[in-house]
């Protein structure tokens, strides 16, 4: 589906929604507290060359030149909910206007899950087992 379509001096410019949930992701997943991984954005090395990984958790709806985009995020434990949800609206909303001439009307975070980062979960260490010796 085509988002936007200008045409210009050369020949047309058409912009798909994958585009917009592309540019999305990716400007979520640079906030501080957003898991990029456990939101979906990125699922290892193999994610980077698919754009299906970075659309996963954005919608996007388009009328005429405008845009509303909804998202899925996991936060990292820690961080302040309702903080790193504004930073991401914010951050959204300047990207895709900026890189598509869209106006973004609104951005809408839902946040899923919240995840301690690993390197930070607290790793117990294995229980030694001590064998008795049988003595006869």
């Amino acid at each position: 589906m085509t988002a936007k379509q200008e045409t210009l001096k050369n020949g047309q410019v058409k912009i798909s929604v994958d585009v917009i949930s592309i540019i999305a992701s990716i400007a979520a997943a640079e906030i501080d507290g957003v898991n990029a991984a456990a939101s979906g954005f990125v699922e290892g090395i193999s994610s980077l060359f698919t754009k299906k990984n970075y659309t996963k958790g954005i919608k996007v709806e388009m009328k005429d030149n405008d845009a509303s985009i909804d998202l899925s995020i996991t936060v990292d434990y820690g961080y302040k909910i309702q903080d790193v949800a504004t930073k991401v609206q914010q951050k959204v909303k300047t990207e895709v206007e900026n890189m598509t001439g869209l106006n973004v009307t609104s951005v809408g975070v839902n946040v899923q899950n919240v995840v301690i980062p690993k390197e930070e979960a607290i790793i117990e260490p294995p229980v030694e087992v001590k064998e008795e010796k049988k003595t006869k």
